[in-house]
């Protein structure tokens, strides 16, 4: 008898591993949610598969580490089409939702109205938007299609918006990236090649991990379809996935210590000199 009780209360018990740690509508700040989280499916949405993904691992080191500093990690997400059905959009919105679950504050920024990266156009709100966005996070996830063979102007502008440094603040040293690619044809890594090129010029660290998606037409219902926006069922889904949980791994591991990883003998060497220079022309 107690045999069965206990069978019966433990297949009752909810399983751990497809837990979600979401903010929910009422945790989260409602701008914010309308503003940045366009991934955020509504309540009429057939099943997510993204609730079904075993994610035990990153989401008991994201669980752990939410309760010790009582803050989610924080992402950018960029994507580089201004297209009315981007598949590096809806990759990047995919790569959110997982993210999401795994108890990440996303945000994902819209490039449209940024302006071509100029001297004059640094107090455009959009620059400033991005810009703000840049040194808020933890850690980004780039997404991008490739054009004759590289980024697109639209996801490079972004990054070019993006200063190594502005005065002490350093929007982007020390994060952690993530980085994918959409292919119109076949599979090809030079954009995710030039991404990773990005990530070091910007000293962010680049995780081993990567994602290039082949005939991405393909790789989502026809418009129109039901779950026209969703990834289906593949090899390359599952890609991004592990792109996705071993990101959220590194940004747990790794955020604590972003001033650390700052820290540089030259830059130390610069500030005694100027330092001095400032002692020296007080005296005088």
């Amino acid at each position: 008898m107690s045999s069965t009780v206990s069978q019966t209360v433990e297949t009752t018990q909810p399983d751990v591993s497809y837990r979600s740690l979401a903010l929910t509508p009422s945790e989260d700040n409602p701008d914010i949610r309308q503003k940045y989280r366009p991934f955020i499916l509504d309540n009429n949405a057939t099943e997510d598969w993204v609730n079904n993904l075993d994610l035990t691992t990153a989401a008991d080191m994201a669980e752990q580490n939410l309760r010790a500093t009582n803050e989610r990690l924080k992402v950018l997400v960029l994507y580089g089409s201004l297209r009315k059905r981007s598949y590096s959009r809806l990759v990047a919105l995919e790569a959110s939702r997982i993210l999401f679950r795994l108890g990440c504050d996303v945000r994902v920024f819209n490039p449209e109205g940024l302006p071509m990266k100029n001297e004059s156009d640094i107090a455009h709100p959009k620059v400033q938007e991005l810009r703000e966005l840049s040194v808020w996070s933890d850690g980004h996830v780039w997404v991008s299609p490739e054009q004759h063979g590289n980024l697109t102007a639209v996801f490079k502008n972004q990054i070019d918006w993006i200063p190594l440094s502005t005065g002490s603040v350093r929007p982007t040293q020390g994060r952690t990236l993530a980085i994918a690619q959409v292919c119109g044809g076949s599979q090809s890594f030079n954009a995710v090649n030039s991404l990773r090129i990005l990530g070091r010029w910007m000293r962010m660290f680049t995780i081993p991990n990567q994602s290039s998606i082949p005939k991405a037409y393909t790789q989502f219902p026809d418009e129109g379809q039901p779950g026209d926006q969703r990834l289906m069922p593949s090899g390359n889904r599952d890609r991004l996935v592990d792109c996705m949980e071993e990101f959220v791994k590194y940004t747990v591991l790794m955020r604590p210590h972003i001033g650390l990883f700052g820290d540089r003998f030259s830059e130390r060497e610069e500030r005694k000199v100027k330092e001095a220079k400032m002692l020296a022309a007080k005296s005088s």
